[in-house]
C-alpha cells in the first residue's frame, strides 16, 4: 500500500499485488463480467468492415463527439476582455466542468461563476437566482463587466436573459451603467465554436449597436483580428508579433493570454490582460476587421458587416505558407504598410524546413479531426508538405464548410482518395482506423484510445496519436504552442515529422534484425 515516505501515482500503484487482488475480488464479486474470449471475440468484430457498417448508420447515440457545448465557448470568449467575469446561468455542474476542462487544458485557475439554478428554478424560472447572482458576482469579485451565457436548464424552461438583466437593473442588483452583455447559448445545439461566436457577438452588440453615429470606418487606422474560439496562446501572440513587425496597429478583440497563461510569482491574478472596453467601443472606427477562424464566426461577421458596415476580407485560417501569405499581403493591402524582411527571412526558414521533413512526411496517410478551420488548416500544413489526408472529420462543421473541403481535396493530388465528413464522432473514427488505416492520427487527447484499441488487435494495426487540438489533457505545456502563421507551420511540421521519426525508430529497436535503419551515423 501507500507510504508515506515513497508516495506511488497510480501507475505503477494499481499494479502491486494488494491492488490487484482488490480489483479482481471487485471484478469477481460485482461485474459479472463476459469471459475473457467473448470479449475479445466481440473486439475484434468491431474492428470489421461489416461492423463498420452497422456503426455509421447508427442515429440515436453519439460516441466521443470530438466537441464541447456552447457555454464552454461562451466562457472562454469572456474570459479575453479586460477585468470580465464569465457568468452562466444554469446549474452548478456544467460551470464545474466547464472550470475542469479548462483547467485540465490551460494549468491554470480559471474564473467562473454560476447562480447555481436548482429543482425550484427549473420549475419557476431563474430570475431570483440572476438577481442574487449579478449583485453576489459583481460584490465579491470586483469585475467591470459581467458576460452572461446559458446552459440547458435555462434554456429548456426559456428564461429571457434580457429580461432578467433589465430587471435587475430596475430593482437595484446591478447599476444600470455596468456592462452586463450577454448570449443564449444552448448546450443541445451547435457546439463550442458556436458559443464562443454568440458571446462574442453579444459583447459587441451591446457595446456598439447603439452607439454608431460617431463612428467610420478607417477612422483609427487600425485592424481588429478575431480570433474565435482558439486555445493555442502562441496564436494570439504570433499575430500581434507579426502585425508588430509589419508596424501595423491591430486591436485583437478577445485575448485570452495574460489571464491563462499568468505567471507564479505569489500574485493570484482573477484578472490579467484582455480586450479593453475602450478597444471595443472603438473597435467600428478600425480599417477592416480580420476573422482568423471564418468558418465558426457567422453571427460575428454579419454584425461586422451590417453594423459596423466593414467589408470583412475572405481568407482562410493563417496556417502553413500560402494561407499565411495571404493573411500578409491581405493586411499590406489594406494598410499600406509593406511585409518586412523579417517575415520574409521567416517564410523562407519554414520553406527550408518543410524542404528538410519532405522526404520522411511525403506519403505518410493522416486521419485528423477537429473544429472546421483547425482541420482545414491542417490539411493545407499537410499538402504542403506532401503528406495525404484519409479521413477529416469535422463533428462541428457545417454543410458549407464540408463543400468548401472536399473541394479543397479534390484539387489536390494527395487529397484526391481522402474523405471529408461532419457529424461523425470518434467511434466512427475508429472503424475507419481500423478498415482504411492510416499511418498517423492528428487530434485532441481522445483519440488515446483509439490508439489504444488499434494496438490491442497487433502492433502492426496501431494507429500513433499525434495530439494537436483541443483539449490536451495528458500533455503539458502544448496550449503554449503556436499553429498559425510561419512559426505555426514550423512548429506543426516539427511534431509532425518527429512523430515520424519516433514511429521509425520504435519499428527499427531490434538489435540485428530490424535496426537496419536507426539513423545514427558518426
Amino acid at each position: 500500500m501507500q507510504a508515506v515516505d515513497d508516495i506511488k501515482p497510480c501507475y505503477p500503484l494499481f499494479g502491486e499485488a494488494d491492488y490487484q487482488v482488490s480489483l479482481k475480488n471487485k471484478r469477481d464479486g460485482c461485474e459479472e463480467r463476459h469471459p475473457p474470449e467473448k470479449v475479445q471475440e466481440i473486439f475484434l468484430w468491431t474492428t470489421t468492415a461489416e461492423y463498420q457498417e452497422l456503426n455509421f448508420k447508427r442515429e440515436a447515440l453519439t460516441v466521443d463527439p470530438a466537441k464541447a457545448c456552447q457555454p464552454l465557448g461562451a466562457v472562454l470568449c469572456a474570459l479575453g476582455f479586460e477585468k470580465t467575469l464569465p457568468y452562466v446561468h444554469g446549474s452548478q455542474g456544467c460551470v464545474s466542468y466547464f472550470r475542469t476542462y479548462f483547467n485540465r487544458h490551460f494549468k491554470e485557475p480559471i474564473c467562473c461563476v454560476s447562480d447555481s439554478m436548482t429543482e425550484d428554478a427549473a420549475v419557476f424560472g431563474g430570475q431570483k437566482n440572476m438577481f442574487d447572482g449579478l449583485e453576489n458576482a459583481r460584490a465579491i469579485y470586483k469585475p467591470e463587466m459581467i458576460a452572461v451565457s446559458t446552459t440547458c436548464m435555462a434554456e429548456v424552461i426559456g428564461d429571457d436573459l434580457n429580461a432578467f438583466i433589465n430587471n435587475a437593473r430596475k430593482e437595484g442588483h446591478v447599476p444600470d451603467d455596468f456592462p452586463v452583455p450577454f448570449a443564449h447559448t444552448p448546450s443541445f445545439v451547435g457546439s463550442h465554436v458556436t458559443g464562443w461566436d454568440n458571446m462574442f457577438e453579444g459583447i459587441m452588440r451591446s457595446f456598439t449597436l447603439n452607439h454608431m453615429a460617431d463612428k467610420a470606418p478607417g477612422r483609427n487606422g487600425k485592424l481588429n483580428f478575431v480570433p474565435g474560439f482558439e486555445t493555442y496562446l502562441g496564436n494570439f501572440r504570433v499575430i500581434k508579433r507579426m502585425m508588430a513587425e509589419m508596424d501595423v496597429e491591430a486591436t485583437l478583440l478577445s485575448d485570452p493570454t495574460e489571464v491563462l497563461d499568468t505567471p507564479a510569482d505569489g500574485e493570484f491574478r482573477m484578472y490579467a490582460g484582455g480586450t479593453t472596453q475602450d478597444e471595443i467601443k472603438d473597435a467600428p472606427n478600425a480599417i477592416s476587421t480580420v476573422l482568423l477562424q471564418p468558418f465558426q464566426l457567422d453571427k460575428t461577421k454579419k454584425l461586422v458587416e451590417n453594423t459596423w458596415n466593414h467589408e470583412v476580407p475572405r481568407l482562410n485560417i493563417p496556417m502553413g505558407v500560402d494561407w499565411t501569405d495571404d493573411l500578409l499581403m491581405k493586411v499590406s493591402e489594406l494598410t499600406g504598410k509593406p511585409i518586412p524582411e523579417s517575415l520574409a527571412k521567416e517564410r523562407g526558414r519554414l520553406v527550408d524546413l518543410m524542404s528538410d521533413s519532405h522526404a520522411w512526411l511525403h506519403g505518410k496517410k493522416f486521419a485528423l479531426y477537429g473544429d472546421p478551420d483547425f482541420v482545414m488548416g491542417m490539411v493545407k500544413i499537410l499538402f504542403e508538405c506532401g503528406a495525404e489526408p484519409t479521413h477529416v472529420i469535422s463533428h462541428n462543421g457545417s454543410k458549407r464548410w464540408l463543400k468548401t473541403m472536399e473541394k479543397m481535396l479534390s484539387e489536390s493530388p494527395f487529397g484526391v482518395n481522402a474523405k471529408a465528413w461532419t457529424g461523425l464522432d470518434l467511434w466512427h473514427l475508429r472503424s475507419l482506423c481500423f478498415t482504411d488505416r492510416p499511418d498517423f492520427l492528428i487530434g485532441n487527447s481522445y483519440g488515446k484510445f483509439i490508439q489504444r484499441d488499434t494496438l490491442h488487435k497487433g502492433r502492426e494495426f496501431e494507429v500513433p496519436l499525434i495530439r494537436i487540438g483541443f483539449p490536451l489533457f495528458d500533455r503539458h505545456h502544448l496550449h503554449r504552442q503556436t499553429t498559425m502563421g510561419y512559426e505555426g507551420a514550423m512548429q506543426v511540421v516539427t511534431t509532425l515529422v518527429n512523430a515520424v521519426l519516433e514511429r521509425l525508430d520504435q519499428e527499427t529497436m531490434g538489435m540485428g534484425t530490424t535496426d537496419y535503419n536507426f539513423d545514427l551515423v558518426r
